[in-house]
């Protein structure tokens, strides 16, 4: 039987879902409109979309054959995939190889530093609240996750570290942090979730140091668009 696409489900700052005539999976479509700043900045990223979808979309197959289960179903087109259905986790989470971003004006440590072994943050998924750092005792506490769910998480949030830093160095990439999203299935199974794309990474040329990420766009940097197509060029040919 043929899925198809009924009514918007909900839009948020980089996509649109969309409901289908399967209860159990969603279409999500990928706009090029970009925001930062807990949304001050506005702006769009030429063909954006597109590269996020089939990047992401590449990379969570990829994943799924190292063991770590995701909601990716099927690739539409360009900017449309059909995914599995979940209750997302509110809790966001932040692996870090290296200095940069929020970090650094955190904790003073210059960006670029490496550490000494990958750091995992948690932060509370609420943009009415700009998204707080806690750890797991806060999402205890307040119900955000179970233990189980929160070792779960932990376990394949470092094995997607390790799986995706080896891909991207073979792209002669460096993955300097990046956000992940894990959701609930019916059953309760926990699978990852949004995207791996260059909007939720950040990615820097292992030659030269270069921005491959939306560090360009939110520093005012510039040739964000060029960026994009750079990273999916390297990872997909």
């Amino acid at each position: 039987m043929s899925i198809e696409v009924r009514e918007m489900l909900y839009e948020g700052k980089a996509k649109q879902v969309f409901a289908t005539t399967d209860p159990a999976i969603v279409m999500v479509h990928y706009k090029d409109d970009a925001t930062a700043g807990d949304g001050e900045k506005k702006g769009t990223i030429r063909d954006k979309g597109i590269v996020n979808n089939k990047l992401s979309n590449a990379l969570m197959q990829k994943l799924e054959k190292e063991g770590v289960p995701t909601h990716f179903v099927k690739e539409l087109n360009d900017r449309d995939t059909l995914v599995k259905k979940v209750d997302i986790v509110p809790l966001e989470v932040i692996i870090r190889n290296v200095a940069a971003g929020h970090f650094s004006l955190r904790m003073g440590v210059a960006e670029g530093t490496p550490f000494k072994q990958p750091i995992l943050e948690f932060s509370y998924k609420n943009d009415d609240l700009h998204d707080p750092f806690i750890n797991h005792y806060y999402a205890l506490a307040l119900d955000l996750a179970t233990q189980t769910e929160i070792d779960t998480i932990t376990e394949y949030a470092f094995k997607v570290n390790e799986v995706l830093r080896a891909i991207l160095l073979d792209a002669n990439i460096r993955l300097i942090d990046f956000k992940l999203e894990f959701g609930r299935l019916p059953d309760g199974t926990i699978i990852l979730a949004d995207e791996i794309s260059p909007d939720t990474c950040r990615f820097w040329d292992a030659a030269t140091g270069a921005h491959l990420d939306k560090d360009l766009f939110r520093r005012d940097m510039g040739g964000e668009a060029d960026a994009y197509q750079e990273v999916m060029r390297r990872l997909l040919g």
